[in-house]
């Protein structure tokens, strides 16, 4: 059984496993460091593309430039925002990929692993990821037995978010089941206010829900084997989800502005919905990333006024299941500068500083938790370590035309089945089933 290292022996394993790693990856290229500066790349150029804008790009680049620092090499950081894999592709297609690629989705890393675009994880790099990071995350970052992502930022999407005066009020606690939930949501209504604001504008919010209800009813086996395309769309497992998430759909009040209204409403209007200043309901699903829109309305306190329960489990005694998310580093080139990088981003040391500022979840073991600037923070990031059953995002393991895109068909259909209550959950998922057929035959 492995023991549990201190905060300053687990400091040192991971300093002498990152000094390890650049200088390793540097050997392998040739490099002596004969600058004099102790710096191995000074003055190669590495570009490293993602989907992050603003603080959460400001902070990354926090990173890189630490990396710079140490290394010589000059980073430069673009974002392609939500048309993330339209801009690899392209690069990739005309033959200028980007060094690193921080991809969100499975199934587009997979592909770009089949074509060779993708290029693996080795050496002094490899090295690293298996020194901070579980077998479960190392998987999560593998096609078939190589490994190709470096999860440096991950989400933890088995979160509900709630006021704490609307529980007051009500008389409520946070529920453990899913029968529960609908309890707990009843006698919110009976309270006066709605029970929950769904964002089904945004169509990923309800994949989503799809896959921590899935997760929870269906088990992790059926789970896997449903992302894989083993088992389809049509099993009973798919249609009783789809049943038990219809019915609280359709549940009179219960939703912020019924089915209609939820259509028209967007991830970040859902959060001002529940914690604004003019609040129509009393809970929010989504990650953990609510907390930083919530922080941003500077007027509920998270920990305190705006709290958050694990999604509810199927039964009694269902024990803890999260799904997870998460930003990969991919490597296009096999430069020994990029393998470099690609070390640094397994380090405790990169992601302590990303830590420091918020927003952000690690799973690198060897990050210390104090470097979390609040307890519900450091909680959330346990989970995502500790959870007895953990599974990645579903529909990001899928073809991007089928669950992981923008304006994916499973996004698609389930903002038709939220749209129209009373549709036969059976009927879509027999649609579901023919999307996923499509997809999943032109891979």
């Amino acid at each position: 059984m492995r023991q549990p290292l201190t905060t300053v022996a687990r400091r040192a394993r991971a300093a002498a496993v990152l000094c390890c790693a650049v200088v390793a990856v540097a050997a392998a290229g040739g490099c002596d460091g004969a600058d004099g500066l102790g710096k191995p790349f000074a003055g190669q150029q590495v570009e490293v593309v993602g989907s992050w804008t603003t603080a959460e790009q400001a902070n990354f680049e926090r990173v890189l430039h630490a990396f710079s620092a140490q290394t010589g090499a000059r980073v430069r950081y673009t974002s392609g925002g939500s048309d993330l894999d339209v801009l690899v592709s392209a690069r990739v297609g005309n033959g200028t990929p980007p060094d690193v690629a921080m991809i969100p989705q499975p199934g587009v890393i997979a592909r770009y692993a089949q074509t060779g675009a993708a290029k693996p994880v080795t050496g002094a790099a490899e090295q690293a990821v298996r020194a901070h990071f579980s077998p479960q995350w190392q998987r999560f970052g593998s096609v078939g037995d190589q490994l190709y992502g470096v999860y440096f930022k991950a989400a933890n999407k088995s979160v509900i978010w709630y006021r704490t005066d609307a529980f007051a009020a009500a008389g409520v606690t946070p529920p453990a089941t899913l029968d529960e939930l609908e309890t707990v949501s009843r006698t919110l209504v009976d309270s006066g206010t709605a029970a929950m604001t769904v964002p089904g504008a945004d169509g990923w919010p309800l994949t989503d829900w799809f896959e921590n209800v899935y997760l929870r009813l269906a088990g992790p086996e059926a789970y896997d084997q449903l992302a894989a395309h083993r088992l389809p769309w049509t099993d009973p497992t798919v249609v009783e989800t789809l049943r038990l998430m219809g019915r609280y759909w359709a549940s009179p009040r219960f939703l912020l502005g019924g089915p209609s209204g939820a259509l028209q409403t967007t991830f970040t209007r859902s959060v001002a919905d529940v914690f604004g200043r003019r609040p129509g309901s009393a809970m929010l699903y989504e990650a953990d990333f609510v907390a930083t829109e919530i922080a941003k309305l500077d007027l509920y306190q998270v920990g305190a006024g705006a709290r958050y329960f694990a999604w509810p489990a199927a039964t009694a005694g269902g024990g803890t299941a999260v799904v997870a998310g998460g930003d990969a580093a991919v490597a296009f080139t096999d430069r020994p500068v990029t393998m470099a990088l690609m070390a640094y981003l397994a380090s405790a040391e990169a992601a302590a500083i990303m830590a420091r500022r918020g927003g952000f979840l690690s799973v690198n073991l060897d990050l210390d938790p104090a470097a979390y600037p609040d307890a519900t923070t450091r909680a959330l990031a346990e989970d995502l370590l500790r959870a007895p059953t953990l599974r990645f995002d579903l529909s990001d393991m899928t073809p991007s035309g089928f669950g992981g895109g923008n304006g994916a068909s499973m996004w698609r259909l389930l903002q038709q089945y939220l749209g129209a209550p009373g549709t036969d959950p059976a009927v879509v998922a027999a649609r579901l089933e023919a999307a996923a057929s499509l997809a999943y035959g032109g891979m």
